[in-house]
């Protein structure tokens, strides 16, 4: 919207507003700022659109006479349909205002909420009595990337960015921001890998490039980016264990190739051996296979596979 037709709506706002009678086209064009200078059938179509404007932002129109012997219907905004209730919250909705600007103060969104907490109390809401003494609630958020990330997340475009270990441009389609232990951690799908990745925003190297158009990033029905995350970082700090698959000759070739062993079988199948931190990535992309791979071993990741398997089955 141009500030020229912002500006003409809110005079005609004003003026509707302040008046007790109903006004006429005619006089709503003599006095509101911005009508001036049209031609009957210009103004006709103006007003008309701009009526259309303020009702789809809910703003009510009142249309009426003053009196019996008018003859034409004039307008009017009526002012207890459009003043909005006074601002009142709970002790517990004001804690948790409070909660959630002093949680984001030391990150890239401490001044907008700063700033949203001032006006709530220039309107006399007393939010800084709602803070609970002795409670510190804090998230920093001091990575450069978070807020170029955060905006991608929100408005669902994908990104690109230089990280480390190893160092190389990704192309992601960003998920959601998790905090886990003290680390901001991106969860997405990773578009040069072609699966979902987490990545710690400390590693990330530079700056982040937009490089899809908002909405153009879904979030797969099902997944929790949190559980997502949780589970990565958790098997990173798992110690490595080897675990033993039964692949079918023609099947798992993205096994085999991470395989450190893989020996030939008279019965049908392959043993290959994987040595992997934790196990719930690699019994996912196991289950995947179907009847073509099956978990041999340790006793864990075999417990783990048929607890999934109940899962899917049970629905």
């Amino acid at each position: 919207m141009s500030a020229r037709k912002t500006e003409r709506l809110l005079n005609l706002v004003i003026c509707l507003l302040a008046t007790r009678r109903y006004l006429t086209a005619e006089q709503i064009r003599q006095t509101v700022a911005g009508y001036e200078n049209l031609s009957d059938e210009a103004f006709k179509r103006k007003f008309e659109r701009d009526k259309e404007e303020l009702r789809e932002l809910g703003i009510p129109l009142e249309l009426g006479t003053n009196s019996v012997f008018d003859d034409e219907p004039g307008y009017r905004i009526p002012r207890d349909a459009y003043r909005l209730p006074d601002l009142t919250f709970t002790p517990a909705e004001l804690t948790a205002l409070a909660l959630a600007a002093r949680t984001w103060q030391q990150s890239t969104f401490g001044a907008p909420a700063s700033e949203a907490l001032r006006k709530l109390e220039a309107a006399g809401v007393p939010v800084e009595d709602a803070f609970p003494s002795g409670l510190d609630s804090r998230v920093a958020t001091r990575e450069p990337a978070f807020g170029d990330l955060w905006e991608a997340v929100t408005s669902r475009s994908a990104v690109r960015f230089d990280y480390r270990t190893p160092g190389a441009a990704r192309e992601v389609e960003p998920w959601g921001l998790v905090s886990w232990h003290g680390n901001w951690y991106l969860a997405g799908f990773d578009r040069a890998r072609g699966a979902e990745r987490v990545f710690r925003l400390s590693r990330i190297v530079g700056g982040v490039e937009r490089i899809g158009p908002p909405g153009s990033v879904t979030v797969p029905d099902g997944v929790d980016v949190r559980d997502l995350v949780h589970r990565t970082v958790s098997a990173a700090d798992s110690p490595e264990i080897e675990v033993e698959l039964l692949v079918r000759p023609d099947a798992g070739l993205a096994l085999r190739r991470r395989a450190i062993r893989v020996e030939e079988r008279r019965d049908g199948w392959d043993l290959v051996v994987i040595r992997q931190r934790g196990l719930e990535r690699l019994v996912d992309e196991v289950l995947e296979y179907g009847a073509d791979v099956v978990v041999a071993a340790p006793l864990e990741a075999r417990t783990l596979a048929l607890t999934r398997l109940r899962a899917l089955v049970e629905g």
